[in-house]
């Protein structure tokens, strides 16, 4: 629930989007809301799925249309305890051109140094609405996503997926911010500097911005977050 409200409350989240996190007892299942805006989620609307994205225990609330994308990266990567689904207005640039989305500024050091591209037109044609509606839409997604933590969507927004809510929404909450900072760099002279991998590994390492669960400096920005929503010590 907090996780909804901090992303919508920093509008990366809007009427549409929505996160999830893999079931901590069941690496086979997944947490997401019913079909709700993020800023209405409360915790009675969350729902549990298996990695079809079917819900489960006989559940029959409206899910979202677009379940499939947690459920084929869960299914993908072992490693991701979290999934988000945005179509926030500052990253569509980069999902209709060829620019590179880059990671410009430090918080959103976990994107990593390439971002790819996603076109649903090129495994599905061009008579689908763009909408990742089906398991093997969302499949074909985790497949281009591979071992990245971001994937545009061509026309529709990214896909982004971390080892816990914190993290993926601390980086979450900044990239709305690096896509401006990109943009406006790009109207200046010279060539834009990007962080390099080694910066990167050292950000997200212990000596840097380390997001686990327990550090002090995570908990920082998300005990602010909460309190910026008027909600205390849940994810």
């Amino acid at each position: 629930m907090a996780a909804n409200r901090i992303l919508a409350h920093h509008g990366v989240l809007n009427a549409y989007g929505h996160i999830s996190a893999r079931d901590p007892d069941d690496a086979e299942a997944f947490y997401l809301s019913r079909s709700l805006s993020a800023s209405q989620v409360g915790e009675g609307d969350i729902m549990r799925f298996d990695l079809e994205g079917d819900a489960m225990a006989d559940d029959r609330r409206a899910p979202y249309v677009e379940r499939f994308i947690h459920a084929a990266i869960y299914a993908a990567r072992p490693d991701v305890h979290c999934v988000l689904h945005a179509h926030t207005e500052e990253i569509l640039p980069f999902t209709i051109t060829s620019e590179p989305f880059r990671a410009v500024i430090r918080s959103v050091s976990d994107i990593g140094v390439e971002v790819p591209r996603w076109d649903i037109r090129t495994g599905f044609g061009d008579a689908t609405n763009l909408l990742v509606s089906t398991i093997e839409h969302g499949r074909d997604l985790a497949a281009t996503l591979g071992g990245h933590s971001m994937v545009l969507m061509r026309g529709h927004g990214f896909t982004s997926c971390g080892p816990s809510v914190l993290r993926t929404v601390s980086t979450a909450v900044n990239l709305p911010r690096n896509a401006r900072v990109l943009l406006a760099a790009r109207q200046m002279r010279g060539p834009v500097v990007a962080m390099s991998a080694a910066e990167m590994a050292s950000v997200s390492g212990v000596s840097g911005r380390d997001l686990g669960p327990d550090s002090p400096a995570a908990r920082r920005g998300w005990n602010l977050w909460l309190a910026e929503v008027g909600l205390d010590g849940a994810e």
